[in-house]
């Protein structure tokens, strides 16, 4: 079946095409002007001092890892319910990942069950607003600073959102975007680090281009380093996107309220939060969650309902501690993770663009309805609800 309506699509104005061809009419494709104006611009918004341009939000992760010390045997706190590149970036390094439950409202980390898992190896703490929902980082911060560990906020999914009057990104030690296309703006493939650490910062920028600094020649190398520039081309794209950020933002909130008014005749669903306490949401992706007389069984054939009639969605996220690669470190979870577990085999990503119409938004729930019906009538459902799964 042809998914008529996809589960992201990227946004690209006729600005931002002229934008990047007018890259490919100079002689400057790599480390020139368009990526310090697209550092600068993302720099600011963040409010800190500092933004380095990355090939991905992978790549701005593990060099913001390197760039801490953070090394082999070291132990690093994280939420399992994240995408997977938050605990790569670790065994890149040879680090040890340490998985933190969630609180199951928000999604993120739970300051609560944080403390609990430090120890005298641990080197530092890896926060992800899940979801674009800002982690409370105020309480997370105080027990970082007891404990004098640095935290990298993974960001990937949550530009523009706000933690008690601040950014998402420029809160912690070191913050990093993700631009891939499913976000809310896009340079196709691409990242960025921001910090108000300028050591740190010129330390990123070493790393990311084979270890050379900007005082060095070409040929002096004082890191081992890597890879990881982004091209003009998509700082440019970039650049542009950011012009627009706020109004897609103010956009994308707008679909998100739409799915949520739609929902409120489905009762077996739970929309995702869409306002902070303490701040404001940035709406990367529209995750519900089925009610818990639902189970894992159940939500695949919802999910496999809805691909076979053409609606694009995503079993968001998989536990990374469930993962074959991961099994190993599953024990230092001591007591296990109930909250990541309950909730990852009952959340189901919607389709969630800027461009989606109302119509869409009604087809897709009148979709999700039947295949609620459908994993209703199936025997998963009914051996679940025999066995007295609660509500």
């Amino acid at each position: 079946m042809r998914i008529r309506i996809p589960l992201s699509a990227p946004d690209v104005s006729e600005a931002d095409i002229d934008a990047v061809v007018s890259v490919l009419r100079t002689a400057r494709l790599s480390i020139g002007p368009k990526m310090e104006e697209f550092e600068r611009a993302v720099a600011d918004y963040a409010g800190v001092r500092h933004g380095v341009a990355v090939s991905s939000g992978t790549a701005g992760l593990h060099l913001s890892l390197r760039a801490l010390g953070i090394g082999e045997g070291d132990e690093v706190i994280l939420p399992s319910f994240t995408f997977i590149a938050a605990a790569h970036v670790l065994l890149y390094e040879r680090a040890i990942p340490v998985f933190a439950d969630i609180d199951a409202v928000t999604l993120n980390l739970d300051p609560e069950k944080l403390e609990e898992l430090i120890t005298p190896r641990t080197r530092g703490i890896v926060v992800a607003h899940t979801f674009g929902y800002p982690a409370d980082l105020r309480g997370i911060l105080d027990i970082a600073l007891r404990h004098g560990l640095p935290v990298l906020e993974d960001a990937c999914e949550a530009i523009g959102a706000e933690s008690h009057g601040r950014r998402a990104g420029g809160i912690g030690q070191v913050g990093v975007f993700a631009f891939y296309p499913n976000k809310p703006i896009t340079t196709a493939e691409g990242g960025m680090v921001v910090t108000d650490d300028g050591e740190l910062a010129e330390t990123i920028r070493a790393l990311r281009n084979q270890g050379r600094k900007d005082t060095d020649g070409w040929s002096d190398h004082r890191l081992l380093g890597y890879n990881y520039r982004l091209s003009e081309l998509h700082c440019a794209l970039g650049a542009s996107q950011m012009l627009r950020l706020d109004e897609i933002l103010r956009r994308r909130m707008d679909r998100a309220l739409r799915y949520s008014r739609e929902l409120q005749s489905i009762p077996e669903v739970m929309a995702p939060p869409l306002v902070a306490s303490d701040g404001r949401v940035c709406c990367f992706a529209f995750v519900v969650r089925l009610t818990d007389e639902f189970t894992q069984a159940d939500r695949d054939v919802i999910h496999e309902y809805l691909t076979e009639h053409g609606i694009g969605c995503g079993r968001y996220f998989a536990p990374i501690h469930r993962q074959p690669l991961y099994a190993r470190f599953a024990e230092r979870t001591r007591g296990g993770l109930p909250v990541t577990e309950h909730v990852s085999v009952r959340t189901l990503a919607l389709p969630f663009f800027n461009a989606i119409t109302d119509g869409q938004i009604a087809e897709v729930c009148e979709t999700l309805r039947e295949g609620i019906g459908r994993a209703r009538r199936s025997g998963a459902h009914s051996t679940a609800a025999d066995a007295g799964c609660s509500r």
